[in-house]
């Protein structure tokens, strides 16, 4: 059960943003979770969304580089540790997180993570393994039209 997670490149400058959201905004696509991060130059905006071919055609007609990638997400209990406990198992394996971002207060007392793992099949098979919820893109209201 993986995601498809639409990655826009952004010039970390004024505006760039804006221009991205604003678009996804106009043709009607919800973000369903979003987390950005920078280097120098440049900023990746990862968002999960509603409709991700549509926001992917929607950005490349504003010629901003975009790419799909696929992505877990998984629900786990909104405590002190939560966290831990799942990624414990990845340790031995030689599994490793590439990246993740967070949505908490989803639903009453549980958080959603959401992660790129170096192996994404070996880490859900894992996740599988040890009852963690894996959320699907029904979970999160996504169409995954090409």
């Amino acid at each position: 059960m993986k995601l498809k997670q639409l990655s826009i490149f952004l010039e970390n400058a004024p505006g760039r943003l804006y221009e991205a959201t604003h678009a996804l905004g106009e043709a009607g696509i919800n973000l369903r979770s979003l987390c950005i991060s920078d280097s120098s130059d440049f900023g990746v905006l990862r968002i999960l969304v509603s409709d991700v071919g549509k926001a992917r055609r929607v950005i490349m007609e504003k010629q901003l580089p975009a790419r799909i990638d696929d992505v877990v997400a998984v629900e786990i209990d909104d405590t002190p540790g939560s966290l831990a406990r799942i990624l414990y198992p990845f340790k031995e394996i030689r599994v490793n997180v590439e990246y993740m971002y967070a949505l908490a207060g989803a639903s009453s007392g549980k958080a959603v993570m959401v992660f790129r793992f170096n192996d994404n099949d070996k880490a859900i098979e894992v996740l599988r393994g040890n009852k963690v919820r894996i959320l699907d893109a029904e979970a999160f209201g996504m169409i995954e039209s090409k």
